[in-house]
C-alpha cells in the first residue's frame, strides 16, 4: 500500500571515533540508550518507529509538523545533555526529514521518500536538521491556516520554527535534484541570520546540466584558485600546506575544509574562532559555523576568524559554476 507520509531519519555522529577512544561496551550502551530515547520522542510526537539501524532510527509520521517538532526537541535536549558527558561520548545527532509517497510492506516502509530522508541525514552533519521542500510547504500551509482562523499562538513552535534554503541539490540515488532546507533549532542563533525564502528559482548554479563538472572558485586579496569536485577535500587555512592559504593571524592553521558530498560543495569549520558565510542572494543574512557545516551554493563570501561586521575581516569570495564557466571556456 502506498500513501503520503513524513519520514524522519536520525543518526548519531562520531560513533566510530568513540569506539576507538573508549571501551566498546560503554559506547554501545550509550548508543542503545540514545536510540531508545529517540524512539520514545518520536512516539510521544505521534510518530511510529519503523526500525533501529545500529546508531540510527527510522520513523514515520502522518503529520510533517509533528516530525519537525520531534526533531527540534531531540536536538535541543540531546545537545544540552551531552555537554556533561565525557568528550569521547559526545555523539551529536543529525536529522533528515522528507515528506512524500512511501510504500508499506508489512511493518517496513520503502521508496524515494525514505531514501531522501536517509541521504539528508547523511549530508546534514552534526547538530543539523535538513528537510525537503514538501516538509516546509506543510509548515507554511499550517501557519496560513492558523492565521486565517485568527489564532494567536506566537509561543507555539510552529510559528517559532525558522528555516533557510540550501538551494537545489543532486542526491545520490535519486533522479531529480531536490530543494533542500535547513531547519534551525538553536535559540542562540539570531533570527536575522536566517534566510526564509518563499520560493526557489531554477537558476542556482549548484545544479548544472548532466555531465557538466562543477567547480568552485576561491579568491582572497587578488589570489584566485579554481577547484573541481575531484580536487576535494580542500583545506583553507594559514599554513602553506593548505590548498588555499589565507595568511592572516586570525585564521587558524587549518581553518576550514571544503568537501564534495553527494553532489554539493560542503564547508566545515575546523577553526578556533569560527567561520561566517553569506550568499549574494540572501541580503545581509549570515550563517555562523562553529565546528559544523554549511552547503555552499551560487556566489558568496566566507569570513574567517571574525564576522563580516569587522571591516578588516579576512574574507574569501567564492563562486560555484561549471568548470567551463570558471575558466572562461
Amino acid at each position: 500500500m502506498a500513501d503520503s507520509q513524513t519520514i524522519l531519519f536520525v543518526d548519531l555522529t562520531g560513533s566510530t571515533a568513540a569506539y576507538q577512544a573508549v571501551d566498546g561496551a560503554q559506547v554501545a550502551a550509550v548508543i542503545s540508550k540514545v536510540t531508545a530515547w529517540v524512539g520514545r520522542v518520536c512516539e510521544a510526537h505521534a510518530g511510529r518507529v519503523i526500525k533501529f539501524l545500529g546508531d540510527g532510527v527510522l520513523a514515520q509520521f502522518d503529520d510533517s509538523v509533528a516530525a519537525v517538532r520531534a526533531a527540534i526537541f531531540m536536538q535541543r535536549s540531546h545537545s544540552e545533555r551531552i555537554q556533561s558527558w565525557p568528550e569521547a561520548l559526545r555523539m551529536p545527532l543529525k536529522v533528515g526529514i522528507s515528506t512524500g509517497v512511501v510504500v508499506h510492506l508489512g511493518e517496513d516502509t520503502y521508496g524515494d521518500t525514505v531514501n531522501l530522508a536517509s541521504r539528508l541525514s547523511d549530508m546534514a552533519g552534526a547538530h543539523s536538521i535538513w528537510a525537503n521542500e514538501a516538509v516546509i510547504e506543510r509548515i507554511r500551509a499550517e501557519r496560513q491556516a492558523l492565521a486565517a482562523q485568527g489564532a494567536d499562538s506566537e509561543e507555539d513552535l510552529l510559528n517559532a520554527v525558522r528555516y533557510r534554503s540550501l538551494g537545489m541539490m543532486r542526491i545520490r540515488g535519486l533522479d531529480q535534484a531536490q530543494s533542500v532546507f535547513q531547519i534551525e533549532w538553536n535559540d542562540d542563533v539570531s533570527s536575522d541570520l536566517i534566510t526564509v525564502r518563499g520560493t526557489l528559482t531554477g537558476s542556482d548554479k549548484l545544479v548544472e546540466a548532466s555531465g557538466t563538472e562543477l567547480g568552485i572558485a576561491l579568491a582572497w586579496l587578488g589570489h584566485t584558485r579554481v577547484f573541481s569536485s575531484e580536487d576535494m577535500p580542500v583545506e583553507i587555512g594559514r599554513i602553506p600546506s593548505c590548498a588555499f592559504v589565507v595568511s592572516d593571524q586570525r585564521v587558524s592553521r587549518q581553518h576550514a575544509r571544503l568537501e564534495w558530498i553527494n553532489g554539493a560543495f560542503v564547508l566545515t569549520d575546523t577553526s578556533s574562532f569560527g567561520t561566517w558565510v553569506r550568499f549574494v542572494d540572501a541580503g545581509d543574512a549570515e550563517v555562523q559555523l562553529r565546528r559544523n557545516q554549511c552547503v555552499l551554493h551560487s556566489t558568496g563570501e566566507i569570513a574567517l576568524g571574525t564576522p563580516f561586521n569587522d571591516f578588516s575581516a579576512p574574507v574569501v569570495a567564492f563562486h560555484i559554476g561549471s568548470n567551463k564557466e570558471q575558466t572562461g571556456g
